[in-house]
Formats: structure tokens, sequence, C-alpha cells
């Protein structure tokens, strides 16, 4: 448990976000109170659907057999699999035993997952070949404590290795509460869950609608014209992705009456432009921005009812029961539109990492974790993510942000995408270096970056004194770009 925990745990308690429920205990509830909900999985070409009551059957017969296997509370159990059915239910499944969940992202090869499943010390993994068949034993209930270790989920660790972030039975459930109040939220919202299950926000989205009944519809991987049918055929309303995932929906023919009955589509993991936020518009869907990530799920958010200053230019304000500092260099709060490094405390916090050798550096002294980004907050409180502390070019002494730099660069006619990373430089230490995928039929050299930079009024030094043509831009299974795989090819 990392510095600070028991005492900010006994708050969450007396807060009420807290208290001896469990993972166990709410979806027993979900199953009982809606049983009839459906949950739709489109994968290999073919759509399943499956009622919460069934789903539950399911499960905790492979519960069953897990039991039957051994697996107990605390046992650490690893689950590699993409949003199919048999995922859920093995989900549940180890979830019912009072044991750790450990997701693992689908495209993690071996090196990845040994280094996983050794620390995790799993005692069984789980993929879609090993899915152990139900079992006619009988299923014995655990007791586990609320404030047990319920989920056990690596982050993606592209500059080092993955760090394991334990999440407690409360924590899960708080976070669970907290989406509720960001998107599709009412009895008529239709969600369509588009995220790994490998990932925090995959692993949330397999569990809310089986705790609260929410109507879901899983596509196992992400197609953008398989989305759109699946929009229409199930008269989705709500939805959540990046702005890669947005563009490729509203890049689509006939694009506004496939999209009708989206409402909301929450993005996050990196900006929205005004250009696209504006066009998500013309198609009746109303964008926003969260903020959060593996430790912290659901820190900020926008609202879809939010002017749209608020809703493309901030990724909102702190979610009830969060709050967020940004801090100067010195450790003093930053003033009001001021850059500096965001902290955060929150009842959806992890309880630490799995190697607690790795929790000091990530706390300040008095209990706030350190995300890693910088932002600044603004006279109403909304929080704006403009860059990786990682990420920040400093170029002779002078600290750069990509994401700035990103935003102007996309505007260039020739661009279709592009990022910004860090290149050496024997004079200045680092120089900008913009790194491209073009538009067809498009070409595009360094001076034509200096003219554009020049006409927008940005400072000369964060104009890009290098400059790379690719094809694509490598991604993660949730759509980020991988800047460190980008630095390492093409800059050493």
């Amino acid at each position: 448990m990392h510095p600070g925990y028991e005492r900010l745990r006994e708050r969450w308690y007396r807060g009420g976000w807290y208290s001896g429920r469990t993972l166990i205990d709410a979806i027993e509830h979900g199953a009982d109170e809606h049983g009839a909900a459906e949950l739709v999985f489109a994968a290999d070409g073919t759509e399943t659907v499956v009622s919460l009551a069934d789903l539950h059957r399911r499960a905790t017969a492979v519960a069953a057999a897990l039991q039957a296997r051994g697996i107990g509370p605390g046992d650490t159990v690893a689950v590699q699999m993409t949003n199919r059915i048999e995922c859920a239910v093995v989900y549940q499944a180890v979830l019912l035993c009072g044991a750790v969940l450990v997701p693992i992202v689908h495209i993690y090869g071996r090196a990845e997952v040994d280094f996983i499943l050794a620390q995790s010390a799993a005692k069984l993994m789980i993929t879609l070949d090993t899915v152990p068949a139900p079992s006619e034993a009988a299923y014995r209930r655990p007791e586990p404590s609320a404030d047990d270790v319920a989920v056990l989920i690596y982050t993606s660790g592209t500059t080092s290795a993955p760090k394991g972030v334990q999440h407690s039975h409360n924590s899960m459930l708080a976070e669970l509460v907290t989406l509720s109040a960001v998107i599709a939220g009412d009895d008529a919202s239709v969600q369509l869950a588009t995220f790994p299950p490998g990932h925090i926000a995959g692993v949330n989205a397999m569990l809310r609608p089986m705790t609260s009944g929410r109507r879901s519809v899983f596509l196992e991987r992400w197609d953008p014209a398989t989305a759109a049918e699946l929009i229409q055929r199930h008269r989705i309303t709500s939805t959540a992705g990046t702005p890669f995932h947005l563009e490729g929906l509203l890049a689509l023919p006939g694009a506004d009456r496939k999209l009708a009955t989206l409402r909301e589509y929450l993005t996050g993991a990196a900006a929205v432009s005004e250009e696209l936020g504006q066009r998500a518009r013309e198609a009746g869907i109303e964008s926003f921005r969260c903020y959060g990530c593996t430790e912290h799920p659901t820190v900020t958010s926008g609202r879809a009812d939010e002017p749209e200053a608020a809703r493309f230019g901030t990724d909102g304000a702190p979610l009830p029961g969060s709050a967020v500092r940004i801090l100067a260099p010195s450790g003093d709060e930053q003033p009001v539109g001021v850059d500096g490094e965001v902290v955060v405390q929150g009842p959806d916090q992890f309880i630490g990492y799995r190697d607690p050798a790795l929790d000091a550096d990530a706390f300040t002294a008095d209990g706030w974790f350190r995300t890693g980004d910088l932002g600044h907050l603004d006279r109403d409180g909304r929080l704006t993510i403009t860059d990786r502390i990682k990420d920040v070019i400093i170029r002779g002494g002078e600290t750069i942000s990509s994401g700035q730099v990103e935003d102007v660069l996309n505007t260039h006619p020739a661009v279709a995408e592009g990022a910004v990373v860090a290149a050496p430089d024997p004079r200045y230490g680092d120089v900008v270096a913009a790194i491209v995928v073009l538009n067809p039929g498009t070409t595009l050299e360094i001076e034509d970056l200096r003219t554009h930079f020049a006409a927008a009024g940005l400072a000369k030094q964060k104009t890009p004194e290098r400059l790379v043509v690719v094809d694509a831009l490598p991604r993660t299974a949730l759509g980020k770009v991988r800047k460190a795989d980008l630095r390492k090819e093409h800059f050493g």
C-alpha cells in the first residue's frame, strides 16, 4: 500500500465512497436486479447475446471449476482475451472466487506476458484456448475484504518494464459509480464498448453492465465500419475512444445516417481538435474529454451539455470525490493558467504498486499521486493536460510542450496526422522533430513547416527542425501514439 493510503482510506469510508461491499456483492446484485438485461458481443463476424442472469450462471459454473483447481481468495489469475463473451464469463468467474484478476493486453507478446506472470505470481493463465469448462461441483462463495486487492493491472510500459497497479474492491466500485456520472447514465442509454479488456478502461467497461444492468454492445476489434453498423443496428447512444477512433467514424460514407442515434462521444488519451469536435457536432454527436490513468481511472471529465470551449479545450473538472493540484518544481501550488506537475487524489485511485519500491517516487510526501503529466487549471477548476513530463522538449534550456507544437503541426493541409518528439542536438540538447503521415497526393518539406509555424505565431524555437515522413504512426491498443518507439526508431 502506498504512503498515506490508510489515512486516505479512512477519508473514503467517512465520505461513503467505501464500504464493506465487494465486487462479488455488486455482481450478484446486478444479476438479481437486472437479470433480463442483455449484453451483445460482436466477434468473428457474428453477434452473441447473453442476459446478465445467464452470464452469471455461466460464470458461477466456471468459478466452481476454478475453485476445483485450487483458486481462492488472494490467488492471482491472468487473463489474456479480447472483447468476447468468454472474457466476460472468465473475468466474472475469477472475481467470484475472491481471486485477483490480472488482465493482460491482447497484443502483448511473450516478453511482456512472461514479466507479468512472474511478477504477479499468477497461479493460472487463461486464454481463449484454455477457458476452464464449467463444473458441476457446487460453487463456494468466499468472503474477501472490500479492502483486498481485486484487480492487478499492468501499465503499458513503453519505456520500461510494466508497473503492476493494484486496485481494491472498494476502488473499483468507486470508479464504477463515478463512470455513471460521466456517460450513458440513464436507462435509455446504450453503450458501445471498444476499449480492449486488458486496459483499465476495458475492465471497467466489462464490469459496469454486470453490476448496473446498463445495455452494452462489445466490439472485439476496432473497425470503424463495423462500429457504425453496430451503432445503427442497436441504436447506440454513447461510446468512448480516442480522437483517432472518432475520426474513423466520421470519415465513413453515410456517417450522418449510420451514427444518427449516437449522442455522446467521450474522448481520452489525446486532445480533440476544434475542427473534429465541430464535425462531430454536425453529425449530432456531442464530444467531450476526460482524463485518467491506470492508477486513477477517471480523474476529470467534461459533459455533453457544457459549452464547446470547455468540451474541446479542457479535460473537464474533477469528478465527485477526486481532486487535482498543479505543482511547481518547488512543490508550491501553481497559479491559475500556469503549467505544472499534475497530482491527484480520489476514491477510485489505486492502493499501491505490486512492487512497493515504486510507491515512494509515485507520491508526494502528503499522499498525492504524481501522474507524470503537465497541465494547468482554469478559473472554473477545469484541467487541461498539455504534455507528459517525459515528452517535453528542452531546447537550449527552454521547455517546449510537444502537445502545443502538435496542435499547430496538425493544421497544416498536407499533414494527415503528426507527432512531435525531442531529437538530440549537439548545440541545443534537444530540438523539435515532427514525424508525420501525409495526406494523399501531398508533399512536405521542412521549409513548408517553417512558413506554417511562422504564420501561426508560435515562438520560433518551437518550430520543427527535423522532419520525418512515415506511412503510419505506431499506436498502443488504445490508440495512443507510441512516442517512445518514434524517438528510438528515428533518433536513437
